[in-house]
């Protein structure tokens, strides 16, 4: 195996960037859009407010989990955005949500409510706390799960959790002093690299003689770990060649059926996009400067490690569409995590109305695996792959074709000849909407012979998206 040939061994990979594309010849990517599903989180419990944010959901074996922000009050009772706290929801099915009475803490008297951190914490963690579930081999149940919060003023916290519900401090010691965290910093575990990784908010231009500078535009910084207590100094991300826009959240995550491929869905900030009218924030009350200017969407990165994002696909992933309600600022910005909600589809959430009286988090969704695919129109068009080492027995596909397409896949040597058995008039043709379909040859499928050899994979098309490709046992 030469230097520049993928051993992919069983790992799905997916066709969300041209990491296993050589040649694309009258295909294309194209990048997966998402389809608007039901409102399924109103924010509308006295303690919530206006300000609700940096929501986070997690699939925890049979229980969704939900995290987000909630307005704190000042002892006038008023509502104090700098003095937040942080609720809970959970879901049996990522659709029906429930915000639980936990009895854990105070509001105005009660603790018949779902909150699991108090406002008034210096540190601000409620802010942008976000947690994960931690699958390090080793972990103790008592730190199962981990999460990540603060302020540029005070730094980022740490806290750990046995039960997801009540959370304790891993340290007192904060991480990253001198950095921006304004806003959503995610932390998680990769398989993939063996590390922690931590994504934060950083500005462009942000240091100058020791101190916090807003300026420049939003962007992410990235540290990581070996046991969650040293971390190294934050790096900036590489965004390729690409142009400065404001990223204003990362949203970082492994993809849980391919997590040596993070998806990241950024929040992405214009402020000098203004949609709404006067008369219209004026209607909605915004008596805030920053309430009166900027226009969002939701946007699609991935990375497969190291400081570098993919961002093949520029376009608006989410648009705020029809809904006016949707154009106000700091609308649709992504819930981090990405969560499977049937055997064939995945769920995503965004927060919508921000301050206005029906703020609401909503879903979407896309098929598995769905984020991007190769396609190619009904005249037809191929895809080569990049030399490769595969382990497995059979190749399937996720794959959609239209009543008249097909797929037809031929296996090259590495100098890009046929291989016997498996040439393109060998292979059967594959057409349909299949989530795991597997390729055969001449009503064969068993490709165990090839494996660990250097092949190339060449993909006939017509009026056909691909997906996704896995070799399994």
């Amino acid at each position: 195996m030469n230097d520049d040939t993928l051993n992919i061994g069983g790992r799905r990979e997916l066709f969300l960037d041209h990491h296993l594309i050589e040649r694309l010849d009258r295909t294309s990517l194209r990048m997966g859009t998402p389809r608007r599903e039901e409102n399924v989180l109103d924010f509308d419990l006295p303690w919530e407010g206006r300000f609700v944010g940096s929501t986070n959901v997690l699939k925890d074996d049979d229980c969704y989990r939900l995290y987000y922000r909630c307005s704190g009050y000042g002892k006038d009772g008023a509502e104090d955005v700098l003095a937040e706290q942080t609720a809970y929801a959970e879901s049996t099915d990522g659709i029906n949500w429930v915000k639980p009475e936990l009895n854990l803490h105070d509001f105005r008297g009660s603790t018949k409510n779902n909150l699991i951190l108090p406002d008034g914490d210096e540190r601000r963690i409620s802010h942008n706390f976000v947690a994960f579930k931690d699958a390090r081999p080793g972990v103790p149940d008592e730190e199962r799960y981990k999460g990540v919060g603060g302020s540029h003023n005070e730094g980022l916290f740490r806290l750990v959790s046995e039960d997801g519900i009540h959370w304790r401090m891993f340290s007192e010691e904060p991480l990253f002093v001198g950095y921006a965290l304004d806003t959503v910093n995610v932390a998680m575990w990769s398989e993939h690299e063996q590390c922690y990784a931590c994504y934060i908010r950083t500005w462009v231009d942000e240091r100058e003689e020791g101190k916090v500078k807003f300026r420049g535009f939003r962007t992410i910084s990235r540290s990581t770990s070996t046991d969650f207590i040293n971390w190294t100094e934050p790096e900036r991300m590489d965004f390729g060649d690409t142009p400065d826009e404001h990223i204003y959240t990362n949203g970082t995550h492994p993809y849980f059926r391919a997590p040596h491929i993070y998806i990241a869905l950024p929040f992405r900030y214009m402020d000098d996009q203004n949609a709404l009218t006067e008369a219209e924030m004026d209607a909605w009350n915004f008596n805030l400067d920053w309430q009166r200017h900027g226009a969002s969407d939701a946007v699609l990165m991935s990375s497969r490690g190291g400081n570098h994002y993919d961002r093949t696909f520029m376009e608006s992933f989410i648009r705020p569409g029809l809904d006016r309600g949707s154009w106000v600022c700091r609308s649709n910005c992504p819930a981090v995590g990405v969560v499977q909600t049937s055997d064939t589809e995945l769920s995503l959430y965004l927060q919508t109305h921000y301050m206005l009286p029906d703020y609401h988090l909503r879903r979407y969704s896309l098929r598995l695996d769905g984020f991007a695919s190769v396609n190619a129109p009904f005249s037809g068009g191929e895809m080569l792959t990049k030399p490769m080492q595969f382990s497995g027995e059979k190749l399937t596909l996720n794959l959609s074709t239209s009543s008249a397409g097909s797929i037809r896949v031929e296996i090259q040597d590495e100098a890009g000849g046929p291989l016997k058995g498996y040439s393109l008039e060998d292979s059967d043709v594959v057409f349909g909407d299949e989530i795991a379909q597997v390729v055969t040859w001449k009503k064969k499928a068993d490709v165990s012979a090839l494996a660990g050899q250097t092949v190339r994979l060449r993909f006939v098309m017509k009026d056909a998206d691909l997906y996704a490709l896995q070799f399994t046992e």
